[in-house]
Protein backbone atom coordinates (compact mmCIF):
# COMPACT_ATOMS: atom_id res chain seq x y z
CA UNK A 1 0.00 0.00 0.00
CA UNK A 2 3.05 2.60 1.04
CA UNK A 3 4.71 2.37 -2.43
CA UNK A 4 1.04 3.37 -3.67
CA UNK A 5 1.28 6.76 -2.00
CA UNK A 6 1.16 9.84 -4.06
CA UNK A 7 1.88 12.83 -2.13
CA UNK A 8 2.49 15.69 -5.00
CA UNK A 9 0.10 18.22 -6.45
CA UNK A 10 -1.34 15.87 -8.43
CA UNK A 11 -2.45 13.88 -5.64
CA UNK A 12 -4.41 17.22 -4.26
CA UNK A 13 -6.15 17.92 -7.64
CA UNK A 14 -7.29 14.79 -7.91
CA UNK A 15 -8.78 14.80 -4.12
CA UNK A 16 -10.66 18.13 -5.59
CA UNK A 17 -11.85 16.45 -8.95
CA UNK A 18 -12.84 13.55 -6.50
CA UNK A 19 -14.59 15.38 -4.11
CA UNK A 20 -16.12 17.25 -6.59
CA UNK A 21 -17.83 14.21 -8.23
CA UNK A 22 -19.05 12.39 -5.00
CA UNK A 23 -20.71 15.33 -3.44
CA UNK A 24 -22.40 15.75 -6.22
CA UNK A 25 -23.37 11.90 -6.23
CA UNK A 26 -24.27 12.56 -2.29
CA UNK A 27 -26.30 16.15 -2.72
CA UNK A 28 -29.70 14.20 -2.38
CA UNK A 29 -29.13 12.24 0.61
CA UNK A 30 -27.20 15.03 2.35
CA UNK A 31 -30.64 17.45 1.35
CA UNK A 32 -32.98 14.86 2.65
CA UNK A 33 -31.62 14.70 6.05
CA UNK A 34 -30.79 18.17 6.13
CA UNK A 35 -32.20 19.09 9.83
CA UNK A 36 -29.80 21.47 11.34
CA UNK A 37 -28.93 24.13 11.95
CA UNK A 38 -31.59 24.94 9.83
CA UNK A 39 -33.82 21.91 8.02
CA UNK A 40 -33.55 24.24 4.54
CA UNK A 41 -32.38 20.96 2.50
CA UNK A 42 -29.49 21.89 0.39
CA UNK A 43 -26.37 21.00 2.59
CA UNK A 44 -25.54 18.65 -0.53
CA UNK A 45 -25.85 21.25 -2.80
CA UNK A 46 -23.98 24.19 -1.04
CA UNK A 47 -21.05 21.64 -0.69
CA UNK A 48 -20.90 20.21 -3.95
CA UNK A 49 -21.24 24.05 -5.58
CA UNK A 50 -18.70 25.13 -3.26
CA UNK A 51 -15.64 22.07 -3.64
CA UNK A 52 -16.83 22.89 -7.42
CA UNK A 53 -15.74 26.19 -7.51
CA UNK A 54 -12.45 25.33 -5.44
CA UNK A 55 -11.90 23.24 -8.20
CA UNK A 56 -12.37 24.85 -11.37
CA UNK A 57 -10.52 27.34 -10.28
CA UNK A 58 -7.34 24.95 -9.70
CA UNK A 59 -8.17 22.80 -12.95
CA UNK A 60 -5.72 24.39 -15.37
CA UNK A 61 -2.89 25.48 -12.35
CA UNK A 62 0.28 23.78 -12.82
CA UNK A 63 2.81 24.32 -9.56
CA UNK A 64 4.67 21.45 -7.45
CA UNK A 65 3.46 23.97 -4.27
CA UNK A 66 0.79 21.41 -2.27
CA UNK A 67 -0.39 24.13 -0.10
CA UNK A 68 -0.60 27.29 -2.52
CA UNK A 69 -2.23 24.98 -4.98
CA UNK A 70 -4.90 24.11 -2.07
CA UNK A 71 -4.85 28.04 -1.27
CA UNK A 72 -5.76 29.05 -4.66
CA UNK A 73 -8.51 26.80 -4.59
CA UNK A 74 -9.85 27.72 -0.76
CA UNK A 75 -9.81 31.60 -2.25
CA UNK A 76 -12.52 30.18 -4.67
CA UNK A 77 -14.40 28.51 -2.60
CA UNK A 78 -14.72 30.87 0.35
CA UNK A 79 -15.33 33.59 -2.92
CA UNK A 80 -18.20 30.88 -3.51
CA UNK A 81 -19.50 29.75 -0.61
CA UNK A 82 -23.16 28.45 -0.11
CA UNK A 83 -24.23 28.38 3.07
CA UNK A 84 -23.45 27.52 6.20
CA UNK A 85 -21.69 24.20 5.34
CA UNK A 86 -19.94 25.15 2.51
CA UNK A 87 -18.33 28.17 4.23
CA UNK A 88 -17.31 25.58 6.80
CA UNK A 89 -15.57 23.80 3.76
CA UNK A 90 -14.12 26.71 2.42
CA UNK A 91 -12.45 27.80 6.20
CA UNK A 92 -11.43 24.18 6.45
CA UNK A 93 -9.53 24.29 3.15
CA UNK A 94 -8.23 27.30 3.56
CA UNK A 95 -6.71 26.63 7.28
CA UNK A 96 -5.46 23.35 5.63
CA UNK A 97 -3.57 25.00 3.40
CA UNK A 98 -1.70 27.04 5.50
CA UNK A 99 1.09 24.79 6.84
CA UNK A 100 1.48 23.07 3.72
CA UNK A 101 2.98 25.77 1.54
CA UNK A 102 5.84 26.21 0.51
CA UNK A 103 5.73 22.21 0.18
CA UNK A 104 6.35 19.84 -2.51
CA UNK A 105 5.33 16.41 -0.99
CA UNK A 106 2.30 15.94 1.58
CA UNK A 107 3.82 14.03 5.04
CA UNK A 108 2.07 12.92 8.10
CA UNK A 109 3.80 15.77 10.11
CA UNK A 110 2.28 18.21 7.33
CA UNK A 111 -1.43 16.55 7.15
CA UNK A 112 -1.37 16.93 11.05
CA UNK A 113 -0.16 20.60 10.90
CA UNK A 114 -2.97 21.14 8.26
CA UNK A 115 -5.76 19.37 10.01
CA UNK A 116 -5.14 21.40 13.57
CA UNK A 117 -4.58 24.75 11.66
CA UNK A 118 -8.30 23.56 10.11
CA UNK A 119 -9.69 22.88 12.97
CA UNK A 120 -8.83 25.91 14.97
CA UNK A 121 -9.94 28.07 11.93
CA UNK A 122 -13.00 26.32 11.57
CA UNK A 123 -14.03 26.96 14.96
CA UNK A 124 -12.80 30.55 15.46
CA UNK A 125 -14.92 31.39 12.31
CA UNK A 126 -18.29 30.66 13.79
CA UNK A 127 -19.99 33.12 16.28
CA UNK A 128 -21.24 30.27 18.42
CA UNK A 129 -19.47 26.75 17.56
CA UNK A 130 -21.96 23.82 18.25
CA UNK A 131 -20.59 20.13 18.73
CA UNK A 132 -22.26 17.64 16.39
CA UNK A 133 -22.01 19.27 13.39
CA UNK A 134 -18.60 19.59 10.85
CA UNK A 135 -16.77 20.80 13.18
CA UNK A 136 -17.14 17.16 14.81
CA UNK A 137 -15.64 15.57 12.03
CA UNK A 138 -12.62 18.07 11.73
CA UNK A 139 -11.84 17.79 15.04
CA UNK A 140 -11.75 14.29 15.22
CA UNK A 141 -9.35 14.17 12.08
CA UNK A 142 -6.87 16.30 13.81
CA UNK A 143 -7.39 14.61 16.67
CA UNK A 144 -6.77 11.30 15.22
CA UNK A 145 -3.78 13.25 13.24
CA UNK A 146 -1.93 14.30 15.91
CA UNK A 147 -2.20 11.58 18.61
CA UNK A 148 -1.30 8.82 16.33
CA UNK A 149 1.37 11.18 14.72
CA UNK A 150 3.04 11.31 18.51
CA UNK A 151 2.78 7.64 18.79
CA UNK A 152 4.40 6.78 16.02
CA UNK A 153 8.02 5.69 16.47
CA UNK A 154 9.42 4.88 12.93
CA UNK A 155 10.38 8.03 10.61
CA UNK A 156 7.52 10.22 10.90
CA UNK A 157 8.08 11.50 7.41
CA UNK A 158 8.17 7.97 5.79
CA UNK A 159 5.20 6.93 3.41
CA UNK A 160 4.51 4.46 5.89
CA UNK A 161 3.98 7.21 8.58
CA UNK A 162 1.81 8.84 6.11
CA UNK A 163 -0.61 5.66 5.45
CA UNK A 164 -0.97 4.96 8.72
CA UNK A 165 -2.39 8.64 10.03
CA UNK A 166 -4.65 8.55 6.95
CA UNK A 167 -5.72 5.71 7.70
CA UNK A 168 -6.55 6.64 11.70
CA UNK A 169 -8.38 9.75 10.40
CA UNK A 170 -10.71 8.31 8.07
CA UNK A 171 -11.38 5.69 11.22
CA UNK A 172 -11.96 8.41 13.52
CA UNK A 173 -14.02 10.81 10.94
CA UNK A 174 -16.08 7.81 10.84
CA UNK A 175 -16.75 7.44 13.99
CA UNK A 176 -17.77 11.38 14.39
CA UNK A 177 -20.38 11.34 11.83
CA UNK A 178 -22.29 8.41 13.84
CA UNK A 179 -21.99 10.44 17.24
CA UNK A 180 -23.50 13.46 15.92
CA UNK A 181 -27.25 12.22 16.18
CA UNK A 182 -26.90 11.92 20.15
CA UNK A 183 -25.48 15.52 20.20
CA UNK A 184 -27.92 17.45 18.74
CA UNK A 185 -31.60 17.00 19.65
CA UNK A 186 -32.80 18.25 16.57
CA UNK A 187 -30.80 15.50 14.55
CA UNK A 188 -31.64 12.96 17.18
CA UNK A 189 -35.31 13.80 16.93
CA UNK A 190 -35.51 12.90 13.42
CA UNK A 191 -33.39 9.88 13.69
CA UNK A 192 -30.53 10.96 11.65
CA UNK A 193 -26.83 12.10 11.43
CA UNK A 194 -25.28 15.20 10.44
CA UNK A 195 -25.70 16.05 7.03
CA UNK A 196 -22.66 18.41 7.44
CA UNK A 197 -20.90 15.99 8.96
CA UNK A 198 -21.39 13.32 6.40
CA UNK A 199 -20.36 15.68 3.39
CA UNK A 200 -16.82 16.22 5.52
CA UNK A 201 -16.54 12.98 5.99
CA UNK A 202 -16.49 12.48 1.85
CA UNK A 203 -14.27 15.11 1.69
CA UNK A 204 -12.02 13.26 3.96
CA UNK A 205 -12.46 10.20 2.99
CA UNK A 206 -11.49 11.38 -0.86
CA UNK A 207 -8.43 12.85 0.44
CA UNK A 208 -7.39 9.64 2.23
CA UNK A 209 -8.30 7.58 -1.17
CA UNK A 210 -6.71 9.47 -3.53
CA UNK A 211 -3.00 9.72 -1.40
CA UNK A 212 -3.32 5.99 -1.04
CA UNK A 213 -4.50 5.50 -4.87
CA UNK A 214 -8.03 3.69 -3.40
CA UNK A 215 -11.31 3.80 -3.75
CA UNK A 216 -13.72 5.41 -0.85
CA UNK A 217 -16.05 2.77 0.55
CA UNK A 218 -19.12 4.36 0.37
CA UNK A 219 -21.16 1.28 0.88
CA UNK A 220 -20.82 1.34 4.37
CA UNK A 221 -22.48 5.00 4.61
CA UNK A 222 -26.31 3.09 4.15
CA UNK A 223 -25.13 2.41 7.97
CA UNK A 224 -26.02 5.89 9.22
CA UNK A 225 -28.81 6.69 10.63
CA UNK A 226 -31.56 8.37 7.89
CA UNK A 227 -28.81 8.31 5.53
CA UNK A 228 -30.72 5.95 3.69
CA UNK A 229 -34.19 7.64 3.66
CA UNK A 230 -34.45 10.34 0.15
CA UNK A 231 -38.08 10.59 -0.40
CA UNK A 232 -39.76 12.12 1.43
CA UNK A 233 -37.03 14.36 2.50
CA UNK A 234 -36.52 14.04 6.24
CA UNK A 235 -36.00 18.21 5.83
CA UNK A 236 -39.39 18.10 4.70
CA UNK A 237 -41.10 17.15 8.18
CA UNK A 238 -38.70 19.09 10.33
CA UNK A 239 -38.61 22.44 8.65
CA UNK A 240 -40.39 25.78 10.70
CA UNK A 241 -37.49 28.20 9.58
CA UNK A 242 -38.23 31.61 9.36
CA UNK A 243 -35.89 34.81 7.73
CA UNK A 244 -33.20 34.88 5.14
CA UNK A 245 -29.49 33.60 4.68
CA UNK A 246 -27.34 36.84 3.64
CA UNK A 247 -23.71 36.23 2.59
CA UNK A 248 -21.16 38.55 1.08
CA UNK A 249 -18.03 39.63 0.71
CA UNK A 250 -16.71 42.66 2.41
CA UNK A 251 -13.02 44.27 3.00
CA UNK A 252 -12.31 44.99 6.44
CA UNK A 253 -9.65 45.84 8.89
CA UNK A 254 -9.55 43.93 12.11
CA UNK A 255 -11.52 46.31 14.10
CA UNK A 256 -14.13 46.43 11.62
CA UNK A 257 -14.73 43.05 11.50
CA UNK A 258 -14.88 42.47 15.29
CA UNK A 259 -17.39 45.03 15.16
CA UNK A 260 -19.73 43.43 12.52
CA UNK A 261 -19.08 40.35 13.88
CA UNK A 262 -20.98 41.48 17.35
CA UNK A 263 -23.50 43.31 15.43
CA UNK A 264 -24.18 40.37 13.37
CA UNK A 265 -24.63 38.33 16.67
CA UNK A 266 -27.04 40.61 18.13
CA UNK A 267 -29.35 40.22 14.55
CA UNK A 268 -29.43 37.21 14.02
CA UNK A 269 -27.61 34.21 14.29
CA UNK A 270 -25.18 31.04 12.43
CA UNK A 271 -23.06 34.07 11.81
CA UNK A 272 -19.61 33.13 10.38
CA UNK A 273 -16.73 35.03 9.47
CA UNK A 274 -13.63 34.17 7.94
CA UNK A 275 -10.61 35.90 6.05
CA UNK A 276 -10.35 35.39 2.14
CA UNK A 277 -7.07 36.99 1.73
CA UNK A 278 -5.13 39.80 2.72
CA UNK A 279 -5.54 42.89 0.29
CA UNK A 280 -3.09 45.07 2.50
CA UNK A 281 -1.66 45.34 5.85
CA UNK A 282 -3.91 44.58 8.67
CA UNK A 283 -6.75 44.67 5.65
CA UNK A 284 -8.44 41.51 4.81
CA UNK A 285 -11.37 40.09 2.59
CA UNK A 286 -13.59 38.61 4.67
CA UNK A 287 -16.63 36.43 3.71
CA UNK A 288 -19.65 37.01 5.99
CA UNK A 289 -22.32 34.63 6.66
CA UNK A 290 -25.40 35.66 9.10
CA UNK A 291 -29.29 34.29 9.17
CA UNK A 292 -31.69 36.94 9.56
CA UNK A 293 -35.40 38.07 10.05
CA UNK A 294 -35.16 39.93 7.29
CA UNK A 295 -31.90 40.77 4.98
CA UNK A 296 -31.80 44.89 5.44
CA UNK A 297 -31.34 43.87 8.81
CA UNK A 298 -27.86 42.35 8.23
CA UNK A 299 -27.09 44.97 4.85
CA UNK A 300 -27.50 47.60 6.67
CA UNK A 301 -24.82 46.78 9.24
CA UNK A 302 -22.79 45.49 7.13
CA UNK A 303 -22.78 48.38 4.83
CA UNK A 304 -22.17 50.88 7.53
CA UNK A 305 -18.50 49.03 7.56
CA UNK A 306 -18.18 49.31 3.79
CA UNK A 307 -19.37 47.91 0.89
CA UNK A 308 -20.29 44.54 0.29
CA UNK A 309 -19.87 42.30 -2.86
CA UNK A 310 -21.12 39.09 -3.92
CA UNK A 311 -24.30 39.65 -2.23
CA UNK A 312 -26.42 36.61 -1.67
CA UNK A 313 -30.07 36.29 0.09
CA UNK A 314 -31.78 32.96 0.51
CA UNK A 315 -34.87 32.26 1.83
CA UNK A 316 -34.47 29.99 4.89
CA UNK A 317 -37.61 27.74 4.32
CA UNK A 318 -37.47 27.72 0.69
CA UNK A 319 -36.75 23.71 -0.35
CA UNK A 320 -34.09 23.71 -3.18
CA UNK A 321 -32.51 20.64 -2.05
Amino acid sequence: MTQKLDTSVRAIREWLQRSVKSLGNHSDRLNAINVFPVADGDTGTNLYLTARAGHDAVSKLESDDIGGFLEVAARASMESARGNSGTLLAVFLSGLSEPWRGHDRLTASLLSKGLERAKVRSWSALSEPVEGTMLSVISAAALAAGSTLAHIKTDVESRAALDTVLHQVAQASRMAVRGTENELPSLENAGVVDAGAVGMLVILDELCAAVRGTETDFESYEGFNGYQVQDPHVHLIQNDAQGVEVMCTITLDALGAATLRGQLDRVGDSVIMSPVNPTGEEVYRWRVHVHVAEADMALELIRQQGEPVNISITDLCTHDG
